[in-house]
């Protein structure tokens, strides 16, 4: 009894050790990732606004709001190099050896880095898919705000904004003056009027209505009258006054997509465009198979006039035919939105849950370093997280020209290293 007491007391003891070794080395790797993605992300984002007189005080908020997209993508890069890192100065400082001596097997040594690796992928899904969405909607509430207080934050230099029914293009922008604007609008029977100015000035007296008024110089105004029979009127001005309503710029801003969204308000979104998608197959099909009738019976009466015997040759033709019509359907109603919204449902749990099989991975990987084990993790880890991040890239890519089940796509990379650390883990065991 004695003796079972103090080897469940060795083994905790060394659960600890490992353990404390393993968050600190996830610590360190932790921070480098996280500055990564913030420098190049956030303080670009945060240099823009402060150029264009925001307050300091919403530039860091902004900032806050946005670090949930940065911690929910740190953890599991996180998790790979701090775990190469942690058994690779195991190895390094001959521990590993030390503990295979003791007669400690490898399974316990990566029991508690695999646990931790478990905590680790729901910590990094609860950021991903609960704090990114409310930061997202609170970066959008405040942008909005500080759009109505400062709306040249949204025209910049040499860009192109969409307004609700109306397109400025802008020339250089140095504070409320704006050289060579362009203004196009398109009314609702298609018909598009286009406004030059050789020079803006942003008029902030009408922000309390709600208004953003631009004073414009050397105006050519071209508008279509009858657009089809290509009729067109044309008017100059020296001075013209031009309004946009504010409520146009903050609701061009763009809406929270699939990403920013929790994971049961995308499956909604899913079922909804399903529904959609199912219901314009049907109709689909329905035309097609009008159209199949009517082919189908001046078909019919020349191919029995060939051989009216060979029925069996008859039905395979039309059975043949009939496919490439349901085929034809199904091509002219694919939703390439709904196959969008299905790749960033699965990545909600693909990247989080990428924890798991990074940990499998690295473990027997940081066991082959035996010389400067963390500063070789480290460098591994990051060439590991290069060809992750390729690997998931491309599925995406795949997923959205080919329309493979984003399923398959999305959770192969994880599949991929899942199976390559098993397969390496295994080899570990047996030496």
């Amino acid at each position: 009894m004695r003796t079972f007491l103090t080897r469940q007391y060795s083994h905790k003891t060394l659960y600890f050790y490992i353990a404390k070794e393993f968050i600190l080395s996830f610590l360190v790797s932790f921070l480098f990732f996280f500055f990564i993605f913030f420098l190049n992300q956030l303080l670009l984002l945060a240099e823009d606004i402060l150029a264009k007189q925001v307050p300091f005080q919403a530039v860091l908020k902004l900032i806050f709001y946005s670090l949930p997209s940065i911690i929910a993508i740190s953890f599991p890069f996180a998790t790979l190099v701090g775990t190469l890192m942690t058994f690779g100065r195991f190895s390094s400082d001959n521990e590993i050896l030390a503990m295979k001596c003791s007669g400690i097997t490898y399974n316990r040594i990566f029991l508690p880095v695999f646990l931790i690796g478990i905590i680790f992928s729901f910590i990094s899904f609860f950021v991903n898919d609960y704090l990114l969405p409310v930061g997202s909607m609170n970066f959008t509430r405040l942008y909005r705000e500080l759009i109505y207080k400062n709306p040249e934050m949204e025209l910049e230099s040499y860009s192109v904004k969409y307004f609700q029914d109306k397109i400025l293009i802008t020339g250089l922008v140095e504070g409320k003056k704006i050289d060579n604007m362009i203004i196009i609008e398109k009314s609702s029977d298609s018909n598009r009027r286009i406004i030059t100015a050789n020079s803006a000035e942003i008029d902030s007296s009408f922000e309390d209505e709600g208004v953003i008024s631009f004073h414009m110089d050397s105006i050519l105004d071209h508008e279509s009258i009858k657009r089809n029979q290509g009729e067109f009127s044309y008017s100059r001005a020296d001075e013209m006054i031009y309004n946009i309503l504010l409520k146009d710029i903050t609701t061009s801003i763009r809406n929270p997509g699939p990403r920013e969204m929790s994971s049961p308000d995308v499956y909604k979104v899913i079922m909804d465009k399903e529904k959609k998608y199912n219901l314009k197959v049907k109709q689909q099909e329905n035309k097609v198979l009008k159209n199949f009738a009517s082919y189908y019976s001046e078909w019919a009466r020349m191919e029995m006039e060939k051989d009216p015997e060979d029925i069996t040759a008859y039905q395979s033709r039309l059975e043949n035919l009939q496919n490439r019509y349901n085929d034809s359907a199904l091509s002219q109603v694919r939703d390439r939105s709904l196959q969008v919204w299905k790749l960033e449902f699965h990545q909600k749990f693909v990247i989080p849950f990428s924890c798991l099989p990074f940990v499998i991975l690295a473990f027997p990987l940081g066991l082959f370093t035996k010389r400067s084990g963390k500063s070789v993790g480290f460098g591994i880890g990051l060439f590991i997280t290069i060809i992750y991040w390729g690997m998931l890239v491309a599925g995406r890519t795949m997923g959205i020209r080919t329309f493979y089940p984003p399923g398959i796509t999305m959770w192969l990379p994880n599949v991929l290293i899942f199976f390559a650390g098993s397969i390496l883990y295994l080899f570990r065991m047996g030496k």
